[in-house]
């Protein structure tokens, strides 16, 4: 039925890029939590020259295109949304164009990964402000891009989209554009995105519905001299988001975030994983001293010293020189203990930040089960109420979720020093979906018995998520990571709606690139 575009999708990219086995369509039809149509090829373009031409011959074909990175998206993201589909996988984009050390910039394909992008900027003494999150090992560039990833350095420089000078985008009818510096006649270096409209801000964030990215050009930091952790336990998780709300504002941390004791309490932490994490310590400290003293912490400590049952808030402190880094951390202390905090062993932050992209056994949750996340990002001043009315929603389900085996574990974050970002994390038992036997380390997956479907979790799951979304919209909140799971075109202000339908219909007026991400329609857009 689509011979025709294939035998055209392969002249263009290679026959070796077009996939369309059975096995390998219907695994691309899952992320980590979501499932969608069955696509009718996936292509997996080595070159990004040939993703122009490719994409023009989807559309023309009246085709559709989802674009992928690293697949670990738990939003529906990337899964086909119809069933004339052609996924795109960025991940043969992986070169790193170029490093400019005297500019402060690198370039980048999009599907360069996070962990391979700090190793590649490390010998230079160069990092990004943002450099990642913890799925860095296999999420990449563009996905970042498309669905607002943070963490790493977020809680001082923001997420991606704050950092990210200029792109390269393919619209739905294969034509380039370039944003901020790059869209100019004369191609000079790009070093300011300011330069008339933000056509850089248009395409981030955007789950891929307006453009698919194949270039990025970043600006970069000289990577700290000096860090420091420090971690600290609450009895209540209100106090425990009045400390972190402190510390953000005053700016101290670049990571700074609250973990729940449903989450310490019992770490499912393998023999593998410790002598990981402490040769990681090991190898990112600075030199013999520092190592042993790190490594003698982790041993007297390690994840016990924080009481059961209690709340943790972890930090990084960084900085050119560690006296200013020792009294940021002396301040944060002295926040924390204002609101109620302890401090205890500061082991969480330092493994993460000595080994910030380890492997991808989180896919799987603890003990072999299922996990679905939730987020959502509000004004400092509005965290409590957030995480009280969420924690009501938790409340009145309880005896269901108690019959139905589920759940539920919090991570707060600080997003620069004026925003507050909230995850609720459900756990269940219940099948694994393709990625959760894939992305993990095969013997990782071993030590578990894959189990049986068990649908009442699974609709206990999802009627959390969707009263969870419900309040999230009531309270005004924003989330990253949008894709099909949030509400967006339907919560927005009338005029701001129709705005961007317009730009949906200048950029892709049939609406081929990754339908319903966004709530962005699928056909007649006049109709929505």
């Amino acid at each position: 039925m689509h011979e025709a575009l294939f035998d055209c999708l392969r002249a263009v990219c290679g026959a070796e890029a077009l996939a369309c086995d059975p096995a390998s369509l219907d695994a691309a039809r899952h992320d980590v939590h979501e499932s969608g149509q069955l696509p009718i090829a996936i292509l997996t373009p080595s070159d990004a020259d040939c993703v122009a031409p490719a994409i023009a011959a989807i559309t023309a074909a009246g085709c559709s295109v989802a674009p992928r990175g690293g697949g670990l998206s738990y939003t529906a993201g990337y899964v086909p949304a119809d069933n004339r589909t052609v996924l795109i996988d960025l991940s043969g984009l992986n070169r790193i164009l170029e490093i400019r050390p005297e500019d402060m910039t690198v370039t980048v394909e999009a599907g360069v990964t996070w962990a391979q992008l700090h190793a590649a900027l490390a010998p230079h003494g160069l990092r990004l402000p943002f450099f990642g999150t913890f799925s860095g090992k296999g999420a990449t560039v563009g996905g970042g891009l498309s669905h607002g990833t943070l963490f790493f350095g977020s809680a001082r420089y923001g997420s991606a989209a704050e950092m990210t000078l200029a792109m390269d985008v393919v619209l739905a009818d294969g034509s380039v554009i370039g944003t901020g510096q790059g869209a100019l006649l004369a191609k000079g270096r790009s070093a300011f995105r300011g330069f008339g409209p933000d056509l850089t801000g248009l395409f981030l964030n955007d789950g891929g519905t307006l453009g698919l990215k194949i270039r990025a050009t970043f600006r970069v930091i000289r990577a700290p001299a000096h860090l420091a952790h420090a971690s600290f336990a609450f009895e209540r998780l209100g106090d425990a988001c009045r400390a972190l709300c402190a510390i953000s504002g005053e700016g101290l941390a670049e990571d700074c975030y609250i973990m729940d004791p449903g989450a310490t309490d019992h770490l499912d932490l393998g023999v593998a994983d410790m002598v990981r994490s402490a040769t990681a310590v090991a190898r990112a400290s600075r030199g013999l001293l520092d190592a042993g003293k790190s490594l003698f912490g982790m041993a007297a400590g390690g994840q016990a010293v924080i009481p059961q049952g209690h709340y943790s808030l972890h930090m990084t402190a960084a900085g050119r020189h560690s006296g200013a880094v020792a009294q940021d951390i002396a301040d944060a202390g002295t926040l924390a203990r204002r609101h109620g905090g302890q401090e205890v062993a500061a082991t969480i932050p330092m493994v993460a930040r000595a080994d910030p992209f380890p492997n991808l056994n989180g896919v799987l949750g603890p003990g072999g089960g299922r996990w679905a996340a939730i987020n959502a990002k509000v004004a400092l001043s509005e965290a409590e109420r957030l995480t009280f009315e969420f924690d009501a929603i938790i409340a009145s389900h309880q005896a269901g979720m108690e019959k139905a085996g589920v759940r539920v574990t919090r991570l707060a974050s600080a997003f620069s020093n004026h925003c507050f970002s909230f995850e609720g994390v459900f756990h269940w038992r219940d099948s694994w979906l393709p990625l959760h036997r894939s992305a993990p380390d095969s013997a990782h997956v071993a030590r578990f018995d894959e189990p049986g479907p068990d649908p009442a979790a699974r609709e206990m799951v999802e009627t959390l998520r969707r009263e969870t979304v419900d309040l999230f919209r009531r309270l005004g909140a924003a989330s990253n990571q949008i894709g099909r799971t949030y509400p967006y075109l339907s919560a927005l202000l009338p005029e701001t709606r129709d705005l961007l339908l317009a730009i949906k219909r200048a950029v892709d007026p049939d609406m081929r690139m990754n339908p319903g991400v966004l709530e962005f329609p699928f056909s007649d857009i006049k109709s929505y």
